[in-house]
């Protein structure tokens, strides 16, 4: 999702400086060129040479280097720097940035760069409520500085209280919102995602395979271009975008019934969710006992919500989802012409790479004018930020 960019990452001297190492690498596989500068207090908690080994580009640490002033260092980086992001951000930092002060490697870089900057605090839960370190921060946030504020819990001062650095995972999805084009201003989607559970008795359900990684990339990359997202999804082991509206859900009908109250404010649909097509004929109030059990099942068949949708569609784009084992494109374009969509994504579940629960997927992307678009085995993210690249194109015409 970072391809080609290039992330100077400032690390200061703060306890959570050692986690500095894992976001480099979580960025490094993310496709972004990391160059990292290190405060003298940051080379207190962790060496300089790991993160040159992580990153593989030198770090910068000295403001007065011969080598690295060579071609005036910090210019040099706040000139390639596609984003500059400092985790751990110490107190000291943000009141040196606030106040317009550059005597070192890392502060020089951040008054000279024009890049966004995104800082990550972490430190003492006193220090993040004092009244000074609140005052800089607005301050900073007023002048067009990008914060992830700390999480709550245990601190290694031996406090409880917020002050932790944010979560890593979070950290990366930040930056990449602020790389993000944001060609989704303006724009509502409604997203599912996941699998529904159908109800036999108070123990046994019917279901699928779905995992719900395919909806839920969509929801995050539709709000890091700029989209207010809601996301209604069945159950799944996956932690929705803390913003990004999220709906839970168990049932095919409490599903539709999600999808129907939040249709109206939608201007734009993506059905990702691998909605169950039966339920049982009536759930069993007790267990069903194995010495009694009758082996018929009766089913009958559940709301088709795509379909409602697209009887209700007026001015929004329908995106279907089509996951098939055989005679792919034949089964996806009738159900792209019968549920009036604009764009459906087909896939053949039975080819490796392609299925529920896995990361990656293999699609072909029809539009309703008969274009199909075949993409080969990538990233899930990938497959999430073509399919809105392609919706692009569509609302354009």
């Amino acid at each position: 999702m970072l391809k080609g960019k290039k992330i100077v990452l400032g690390v200061t001297g703060g306890i959570a400086a050692y986690k500095a190492a894992e976001l480099v690498r979580e960025l490094v596989r993310s496709g972004a060129e990391v160059f990292v500068v290190m405060t003298r207090g940051a080379q207190e908690f962790i060496t300089p040479l790991t993160l040159q080994t992580l990153s593989g580009n030198k770090v910068a640490t000295e403001l007065f280097s011969l080598l690295e002033e060579s071609e005036i260092g910090h210019i040099s980086l706040a000139d390639r720097a596609d984003i500059l992001v400092i985790a751990p951000a110490t107190a000291n930092i943000i009141g040196k940035i606030a106040g317009g002060i550059a005597d070192d490697m890392l502060s020089t870089v951040v008054m000279a760069t024009q890049a966004p900057v995104l800082l990550a605090p972490a430190m003492n839960v006193h220090m993040w409520e004092n009244s000074i370190t609140q005052e800089n921060i607005q301050k900073l946030r007023a002048r067009g500085y990008y914060f992830i504020d700390p999480e709550a819990g245990e601190l290694a001062c031996g406090y409880e209280g917020k002050g932790r650095l944010a979560e890593l995972p979070a950290i990366v999805e930040e930056v990449q919102t602020l790389l993000s084009p944001k060609d989704y201003s303006g724009e509502t989607l409604l997203v599912t995602a996941g699998p529904t559970e159908e109800p036999i008795d108070p123990v046994r359900f019917l279901s699928n395979r779905s995992s719900g990684k395919m909806g839920f990339a969509v929801s995050r990359a539709a709000r890091r271009r700029g989209a207010q997202v809601t996301l209604v999804s069945g159950p799944t082991a996956l932690t929705p975008s803390p913003h990004v509206r999220f709906i839970p859900v168990r049932t095919a009908a409490q599903m539709r019934e999600a999808v129907l109250e939040n249709l109206q404010a939608a201007s734009i649909l993506v059905m990702a969710a691998a909605v169950s097509d039966f339920r049982p004929l009536g759930i069993r109030e007790e267990k069903i006992k194995k010495s009694k059990a009758n082996l018929n099942l009766p089913l009958e068949i559940n709301p088709d919500i795509l379909y409602e949708a697209g009887q209700q569609k007026g001015t929004r784009l329908l995106i279907g989802f089509a996951a098939e084992t055989h005679d792919l494109l034949q089964n996806a374009q009738q159900k792209l012409a019968e549920k009036n969509l604009d764009l459906i994504v087909a896939n053949d579940v039975s080819l490796p790479g392609a299925g529920f629960a896995v990361d990656t997927n293999i699609v072909k992307l029809i539009d309703r004018r008969g274009n199909i678009e075949e993409l080969p085995l990538m990233g899930k993210e990938e497959v999430a930020d073509l399919i809105l690249d392609r919706v692009v194109k569509l609302r354009a015409q």
